[in-house]
């Protein structure tokens, strides 16, 4: 879908179906809405008058026009109350909006911006969200069907965005680029994890990574289980034995070399499918676990955005790839492994594999000599029994970092909610037979899993996002249909941007 900016008044648009809104509780329509009523004779203070349509978030109302307007067709969306909205229901009614076009069969649609005014967004802002909404609620993986489900209707073909300040179409055309960029990101990243397993193996991963960078101009290093070796990536290595998929180890980079500027690493775990090894999971919804390289999907979308919108950072993308398979060849609990910084680990749960990648990664992060280290994985169930998919928990163990990523969460709508990383929880991973060993059980598991990576960073700041619960979802909401979500590529995006800020 191309999206576009002009400037001009909505109601002169010759499209499909022109858009426009309005908040809860307003009896009289102004601005776009306002001109819209004026020329159907107070159709929509009709509307209003019955208590047909009220404005609350996510209410369409559907008005055709009868050659009162170039257009044939109206859609109002709701904003809902204007003491709760902002960049998410801005968002939200954007793909809201969108989606109800596209079931009407709409191939050319006009919009106005939503809230850049009496919804107090910024007019950048709210072209970014009306960008993003579209973008990410008109989402479907078509994936291997023979055909098309009878119920799809394809996407419109063109969005305009019509500002009928001319003062303001530059902002616009900024928070469109911006949107797009990201949300281009997001859906990105919601294809790799929509992939089946045997579509996005260790090497695909790795090949998509490659050609994204030549795309972009990222830096791309992709090392085989050789060089891994050589670096003494045990622990890593040791979560691949088994599978018939040969590991590879991911390193993007934007602006490498430039020693001027600060270097952010994000790190994503990669297990593009995990079976729980020896110690197998239960078969029941097992091929949800197609979405355990989520972590490593949102690190590659959030550098494609990082290049795209051309960010004044360093940014390093490291994401460990592997598939967790049972076999003769096999870890098996018990077994003791050595990691790059030479540290000793004892598997006591070949299920807690998601862990043992990051070890090796957050320590190959340390050679960049990092302003921070963030890494972002599926990692416990326990994340999910605490928080449901309401939130992603995070660990940190520097208090700048930690409120950076808070920062990020509230800028983003993408939420994170702050654990404790208690001094205790380094005494429950210590092994007898190891430096540490990679499971705890049941109890505290959300926190050990966090002081097990801690136990091998290299000294500078670091956070732990554990994103189990919010990978994947089973209702469909406006901007994100059931199935990958694409979460982490916002949240990151909005944490190297406000880097610099204080």
């Amino acid at each position: 879908m191309e999206i576009r900016v002009k400037q001009g008044s909505i109601t002169d648009e010759r499209v499909d179906l022109i858009v426009v809104n309005l908040f809860q509780g307003v009896t009289e329509p102004g601005g776009a809405t306002g001109s819209v009523d004026a020329a159907l004779d107070a159709a929509v203070r009709d509307v209003i008058a019955a208590g047909d349509f009220t404005g609350r978030a996510g209410e369409t109302l559907l008005l055709y026009t009868h050659s009162a307007l170039p257009a044939a067709r109206v859609l109002i969306v709701g904003l809902g109350e204007p003491g709760k909205f902002g960049p998410a229901a801005a968002r939200n009614a954007a793909a809201t909006s969108v989606r109800k076009a596209r079931d009407l069969g709409a191939r050319t649609i006009a919009s106005v911006v939503h809230g850049a005014g009496a919804g107090g967004l910024a007019t950048e802002a709210a072209a970014q969200m009306l960008a993003e909404g579209t973008l990410l609620g008109t989402y479907r993986f078509q994936g291997y069907r023979s055909t098309v489900p009878h119920d799809w209707k394809p996407n419109p073909d063109t969005f305009t965005v019509v500002e009928a300040n001319a003062q303001r179409v530059a902002a616009c055309e900024t928070g469109v680029a911006r949107g797009v960029a990201i949300a281009t990101g997001v859906l990105l990243a919601r294809d790799m994890v929509n992939e089946p397993a045997n579509h996005m193996t260790p090497a695909m991963v790795a090949g998509l990574a490659t050609e994204l960078a030549a795309e972009l101009g990222l830096t791309v290093q992709v090392l085989d289980q050789e060089q891994m070796a050589a670096l003494g990536m045990g622990i890593l290595l040791a979560v691949a034995t088994a599978s018939e998929q040969p590991p590879r180890f991911v390193i993007l980079e934007h602006n490498a070399g430039r020693e001027d500027l600060p270097v952010v690493v994000l790190a994503g775990k990669g297990v593009t499918f995990d079976s729980g090894g020896i110690s197998i999971k239960q078969s029941e919804d097992m091929w949800r676990m197609k979405s355990d390289m989520a972590g490593g999907a949102a690190v590659i979308g959030a550098m494609a955005v990082a290049a795209r919108l051309d960010l004044s950072l360093h940014v390093v993308g490291l994401v460990p790839l592997a598939e967790n398979l049972p076999g003769g060849r096999a870890q098996k609990p018990g077994d003791v492994f050595t990691g790059m910084t030479g540290k000793t680990m004892e598997v006591i749960s070949t299920d807690a594999e998601g862990r043992m990648l990051l070890a090796d990664t957050v320590a190959y992060a340390g050679r960049f000599k990092p302003a921070a280290v963030v890494d972002i994985a599926t990692l416990t169930g326990a994340q999910a029994v605490a928080l449901g998919p309401q939130a992603a928990a995070f660990f940190a163990n520097d208090e700048d970092l930690a409120a950076k990523l808070v920062a990020a969460a509230e800028a983003s709508g993408e939420r994170l909610w702050r654990m404790p990383l208690y001094e205790e929880y380094a005494e429950a991973v210590k092994s007898q037979v190891a430096d540490v060993k990679n499971s705890t059980g049941r109890t505290a598991g959300i926190g050990t899993s966090a002081k097990f990576i801690e136990h091998f960073t290299e000294g500078y700041p670091w956070a732990h996002i554990d994103m189990a619960s919010m990978a994947w979802s089973d209702e469909d909401k406006p901007a994100q249909p059931k199935g990958a979500t694409g979460y982490g590529v916002r949240l990151f995006t909005a944490l190297l941007e406000g880097w610099g800020r204080k």
